[in-house]
């Protein structure tokens, strides 16, 4: 990465601390944990260790695709089920037990922070190594597109941790839909086909629509919780 330039790391972290900021301040009936809250960050950012590991081992694999197919299995194995199954176990070992996850948008709040913790460090590599238009692109399409898959992530970890007869059900879901999410979006850029790239906007609104529809959704059952 070189020499620390404080221009790059601003570029790089401001858009991870705005996000942070703002689903801190929607939970807003039981505020969690600032320990906790930092261990999911950093627990999201040495998870880049693991995750780099196996994604180097399962690339080596790539040649035995062509196509689509090659794409397609970078975008969901590579790089969506490797980054998300990570983000999953870390989120499990760190809240599942733990007693201040105690309400169905407190899911939400510490997948966004997990996931968030691996996107700045993956931000951070990408733009020291290419620079502030990267940084500037970033902000506004992956480092979004992060916290909505640990939105989606931590939704059903939520629905799972407190609806005790569907446990499994929302589990199951708590790991694939984030990684069909992600998948979706790392193909639609990988591939470079102009129609795909021409759904890109329009994918990256329903992400941001669909990750604003489940924070309402829980804030919604917390409201009726605390006044019932």
């Amino acid at each position: 990465m070189g020499t620390l330039q404080p221009d790059l790391l601003a570029i790089s972290l401001a858009p991870v601390i705005v996000i942070l900021v703002y689903i801190f301040i929607r939970d807003k009936y039981e505020k969690e944990p600032i320990g906790l809250l930092l261990k999911a960050l950093l627990s999201g950012g040495l998870i880049t260790i693991p995750v780099m590991l196996v994604n180097g081992l399962l690339t080596k694999f790539t040649s035995l695709f062509s196509g689509y197919i090659q794409v397609g299995y970078v975008a969901f194995v590579v790089a969506g089920l490797t980054e998300e199954a990570f983000k999953f176990l870390a989120l499990y070992l760190l809240i599942w037990k733990n007693r201040a996850f105690n309400e169905r948008f407190d899911g939400i709040v510490y997948g966004v922070f997990v996931s968030l913790g691996f996107a700045a460090v993956e931000n951070l590599m990408y733009v020291y190594h290419y620079g502030h238009q990267t940084g500037i692109i970033r902000a506004l399409t992956a480092v979004p597109a992060h916290a909505i898959f640990g939105i989606a992530m931590g939704y059903y970890f939520g629905l799972a941790r407190l609806e005790k007869d569907k446990r499994y059900h929302y589990m199951i879901r708590a790991l694939w839909i984030p990684v069909l999410l992600h998948g979706i979006y790392d193909f639609i850029l990988m591939s470079q086909h102009p129609l795909y790239l021409l759904i890109f906007i329009p994918f990256l609104f329903y992400l941001w629509k669909s990750g604003f529809k489940k924070m309402r959704i829980l804030n919604e059952k917390s409201i009726f919780k605390n006044r019932s």
